[in-house]
Formats: structure tokens, sequence, C-alpha cells
């Protein structure tokens, strides 16, 4: 199957469990073609969690399941070494992050220890346990869960690991339409129980090659390095996008474009995905992170950067 095509079933088959947010569909695509995170911020009860198993349960790979709570350890991420009686030696167990998709579920809720030992495996593709490295699988993404940080019982995720999640995405409530699709939809059942695969794991690593092999013109290259010094210099931000963002914000830009059908980024598509793929990688020069500070001030960054024709 072309892989195109085969997007665009992956699309169509998220998109019989979660209705009315087809914008959300393709943004968690973009993430998983960019080889990048995601992390959907959102409400209690608007989707966050049926968007990532639904992607999980659309691409016949592994696919693990981590409930977040106050108590979580490091240990319960990434594996412990267990000594056998037997052989009188420490036997590794891995853990839930070796998968090829890991859902991470309400990861604000897990304590800093426990959300950091996410990082090495999220940056590098590998775990260190007991000073072993382990390497994780080929195609390996987190989809990562969280609610307001004005909720209480939540941990503020640091800076260094919202920065490895490609981008940053909300649900928001559905329409009329979709909300009594939704209702209709689970009389009998949830419909993620019926939901099945429709790529595989090689076919996504496919895909992912061929994104990297997108266009991406010195303007629009020059367009995304221009956003990101704006960024460096706007009076509200403390710190503004990192060369990691650029670099993260043309990637998705490739897969946007693949996804498209179109062999080159075009400026357009880097300017819409700014707001996802930036706006959680700023720091508010008052320290604020309600919802949309970040937003407000990258899209106020795109209105200063004039658009390569």
């Amino acid at each position: 199957m072309d892989h195109r095509k085969a997007l665009v079933a992956l699309h169509q088959n998220i998109s019989q469990v979660v209705f009315g947010k087809s914008d959300a569909v393709t943004l968690a695509l973009i993430a998983l073609l960019a080889e990048g995170h995601l992390l959907i911020e959102d409400m209690p009860g608007l989707g966050k969690t049926v968007l990532a198993r639904a992607l999980a349960q659309s691409v016949s790979g592994d696919f693990r399941r981590l409930q977040c709570t106050p108590d979580l350890m490091p240990g319960d991420v990434t594996g412990i070494s267990i000594f056998n009686q037997k052989t009188g030696q420490f036997e590794f167990s891995p853990g839930p992050v070796f998968t090829n998709i890991l859902l991470a579920d309400e990861i604000n809720r897990a304590p800093p220890r426990a959300q950091s030992s996410l990082l090495e495996g999220m940056a590098e593709h590998q775990v260190t346990v007991d000073g072993k490295t382990h390497i994780l699988p080929d195609v390996f993404m987190v989809v990562a869960t969280q609610n307001p940080l004005e909720l209480h019982g939540t941990y503020p995720l640091p800076e260094a690991q919202l920065d490895r999640f490609l981008m940053r995405i909300r649900m928001g409530y559905p329409d009329t339409a979709a909300e009594l699709k939704m209702l209709r939809s689970q009389q009998e059942g949830h419909p993620l129980e019926r939901l099945q695969p429709v790529l595989s794991v090689d076919q996504v690593r496919e895909a992912q090659r061929q994104v990297r092999a997108v266009t991406v013109a010195d303007n629009v290259a020059e367009y995304a390095i221009r956003l990101a010094q704006e960024s460096r210099k706007h009076p509200e931000l403390a710190a503004g996008i990192s060369p990691r963002g650029v670099l993260a914000l043309t990637r998705a830009a490739q897969a946007l474009a693949f996804i498209k059908g179109v062999e080159f980024v075009t400026p357009q598509m880097v300017k819409y995905l700014a707001p996802h793929v930036l706006a959680h990688r700023v720091i508010m020069r008052d320290g604020g992170q309600g919802e949309g500070t970040g937003e407000r001030a990258i899209l106020d960054v795109s209105s200063r950067v004039a658009v390569p024709v």
C-alpha cells in the first residue's frame, strides 16, 4: 500500500472513535511521522486518553500504558534489576518504556523523579539502569496526557521534560454533532474495543524515512530561524526558542507536507504548526503558565515576522 494512502486509512481509523477532532488527529499523526513525542493537555473528559489509545491501537506494534500516580517510581517506568537466586546474578526486568507507543496517562500527576526517568528514552531512544544502557525499539513514541496545571494534585513538567515533546496540543469541547455521534457510538460498548490496526510498525518506519526526504528550501528554513530569533527578544519571554525547537518545527512541517502529498515544505505550514510546536518551549518573563500564555506569545512572534513568498 502507498504510504500516503495508508496514512489516510490511519486518520480515518482514529476518527472512528475521536469525533469532530480532525485537526487533533492530524497533529498526532505529524508527531508520529516526525519521530517525536506528543503531549495532550486539556480538562478531564475531553478525549485525551481516547486519542492516545486510538493512535496506539491503529498501529500493529507494541503498546503499553503507564498510569501516572503520586507514588510512581523511576523503576516503574524504566524497569529494575532483580536478583536471580538460581544464577546468582542480577537480571534486568524491562519496564513499560520498552514498547513502540507508550501512553503516559496524566503525566503531571507523577512526581518529578518519575517524570525525569523518561528524559533519556525520549531524547536518545535508550535508558540506563544500574550503569547499563538498554536500547529502545526503533519506532518509539511517548503520548502523554495531562490536566491543566491549575487542577489539584499536579506537578508541573520541568522545562527539560517539556522540550522533549515535539508538540503540545489541546482537544477542546466537541460541537453538537460530534458529541451526539459520540453518545450514539457508546450505547453498546466503547468503539475502542472494535478498533483494529491498519498500519504496521515497518510501514511507520518507512514513512518516517520518507518524511526526512521532504525538501525544506533555504527561505523556509530561514523563516523558521527568524521565528526563533524573534522569540528570543520578545518582551514577554524570559527564554525563547532554542535551535532544537527550530529543528522540531521544520521536522513537523516535513511530516505535514508528506501527509498533504507534496514534496516540499511551505512557509504557511511552518506558521500553522508554530503554536503547537513552540508554545510549550518558551518561558514567560512573569512566570505565567496559564492556559494559552505560550500560544499567545508565539502568535505574536509570528505576526512580527514576515512570511516569505
